[in-house]
């Protein structure tokens, strides 16, 4: 493959990050009206506006098996084909339970999106660029969450039913990438496997993934995911204009503010792109989860004086902090520390971790408002960053600069 194929390949992948974070973010502009439109309790709104990720907890949990199966480039033309379905019925939705099961799709293709398309790109990619290369998922992501929220305040001044256009507009990008994903090739590492495998019964070994010689890197998926939610970023993003609004800001400048706030967390990914393959995912970890730490913490007390603008500020620091270290990491690493043969597998159980908890935070955040003030919920999350940064600093390897097979050959 010449240099701009591998480019194109990456970045048609990378798509599945873009309609991932439109997907994740675009509820947000949308879910006050959702609420009253449906006449949805705080417990039934929290279930409808998590039912995606529900969706997507079930899509990172097979979606790894199935591409280790069939290949990469098939599954990731049904990743389009989910994507487009939940955008156009989701737009559609005429009561509150086909709005969660057409979200409920959009989710499948968001946990399977978080599997399949880091580990087709970190395949593809050469040793040297691959924490590059991979990290343009990432950046899709919140590339995707920026564009959702700055469409959400164009299509907010439509007035009543903007929320179905909200919705229904990422079926655009959903359409070009499920074309897009025609045109790319089978990843040659996967097609290297499949052929192993068919050829030697000791090869079929490999394809055994929970063996304590995968326990390392499975330990080390589960703890890089759980962390990267426990640190409450979904649910902030998620429920962000009413999180402005709790600090004294109007619902229009909510929208604003919260669109801008996405600003910041591009920025911060592409930072954390240009210095991972310098400095090394466990420096991004240690840089990030300082921020995670500081900021938390300050948030919480902002909250406490009503100082709405510090929040302002701390949130900022906080999606800086996320998008430096975890929002990049997360997804590179995952895919870096699996063998071939069960790389798929490996990435469903970090992805699956990720979306499990991302789901809980989501359901029980709207009832965690309602029942307490807002920075208990803050220092809860800092507590939780706190053990994540000792972590970072005494357990997590380095594994810039190795190739995929040299990884999978050591005990990390």
């Amino acid at each position: 493959m010449v240099k701009k194929n591998i480019w194109f390949l990456a970045l048609v992948a990378a798509m599945g990050g873009f309609l991932f974070g439109y997907d994740t973010a675009v509820i947000n502009g949308a879910e006050k009206e959702i609420q009253s439109v449906f006449n949805l309790s705080s417990t039934l709104h929290g279930l409808v506006m998590s039912s995606a990720i529900w969706g997507t907890v079930l899509g990172a949990l097979f979606g790894g098996k199935i591409s280790d199966r069939i290949g990469r480039k098939p599954t990731l033309l049904c990743i389009g084909a989910l994507y487009l379905s939940s955008a156009v019925w989701s737009g559609l939705a005429l009561s509150a339970s086909t709005l969660f099961i057409a979200r409920f799709i959009g989710g499948l293709g968001v946990g399977a999106s978080s599997v399949v398309a880091p580990v087709y790109i970190a395949e593809i990619s050469p040793t040297q660029k691959r924490g590059l290369m991979t990290a343009i998922f990432q950046l899709n992501i919140v590339t995707g969450m920026c564009a959702s929220q700055f469409i959400n305040i164009f299509i907010a001044k439509s007035g009543e039913g903007a929320w179905r256009w909200m919705l229904g507009a990422e079926s655009v990008p959903a359409f070009i990438f499920f074309v897009l994903c025609f045109f790319i090739i089978e990843s040659h590492r996967w097609l290297s496997e499949r052929t192993a495998l068919h050829d030697s019964p000791k090869e079929r070994v490999k394809t055994r993934f929970w063996t304590s010689a995968n326990r390392k890197p499975i330990l080390l998926a589960i703890a890089v995911a759980l962390f990267n939610q426990l640190s409450g970023i979904n649910a902030i993003l998620y429920y962000m204009p009413r999180i402005y609004e709790l600090a004294g800001f109007s619902a229009s400048t909510s929208l604003t503010l919260s669109a801008m706030a996405n600003v910041f967390l591009t920025t911060g990914t592409i930072v954390g792109m240009v210095l991972i393959d310098k400095i090394g995912r466990k420096n991004l970890l240690i840089v990030g989860g300082s921020g995670y730490v500081f900021s938390l913490f300050a948030l919480a007390i902002s909250f406490h004086f009503a100082q709405g603008w510090a929040a302002t500020i701390c949130l900022v620091l906080f999606l800086l902090s996320h998008a430096i270290g975890q929002g990049t990491v997360i997804w590179v690493l995952i895919a870096e520390i699996f063998p071939t043969a069960v790389r798929g597998q490996g990435q469903s159980v970090g992805a699956f971790t990720h979306w499990t908890i991302s789901a809980i935070t989501t359901l029980l955040f709207p009832i965690a408002v309602e029942k307490t003030i807002p920075e208990v919920i803050f220092s809860i999350f800092g507590i939780f960053m706190i053990i994540h940064l000792l972590w970072a600093i005494f357990i997590v390897p380095e594994t810039k600069g190795k190739s995929l097979e040299e990884l999978s050959s050591t005990s990390l």
